[in-house]
């Protein structure tokens, strides 16, 4: 007996929501990463060093914004190409590596919201 093929709308509701929490978890670590910056000494990261982070992470939030944008003005389901998405991971990543930093430099970090709030 072959096994049932899903209906198209199940997958457009899938990958909503997938789609959706994803972009919600970005939006949570590019928040994060800049009050992280707020509370990092230099001895833990230089100022320019800071201002790229910082930079990069308005950059990412503006570009993550018009995606969400896009999403909510469309009327079907909607992807976004890897390409659009890898820089933002990379972006997360640092996040995650300046909070291990922090942590070891003896930073009290404020805690994550959990669960997490919904921001787009």
């Amino acid at each position: 007996m072959a096994a049932e093929l899903p209906r198209p709308d199940a997958d457009a509701a899938l990958l909503e929501h997938l789609l959706g929490s994803l972009l919600e978890d970005f939006s949570l670590w590019f928040e994060r990463g800049q009050l992280l910056l707020e509370l990092c000494p230099d001895g833990v990261m230089r100022p320019e060093q800071r201002q790229e982070l910082g930079d990069a992470l308005q950059q990412a939030s503006r570009e993550l914004r018009a995606a969400v944008a896009l999403r909510d003005a469309t009327p079907a389901p909607m992807a976004l190409a890897m390409e659009t998405m890898a820089p933002w991971h990379q972006l997360v990543l640092r996040v995650w590596s300046l909070s291990a930093r922090l942590r070891r430099s003896g930073v009290e970090l404020p805690p994550l919201p959990w669960p997490p709030q919904r921001r787009l």
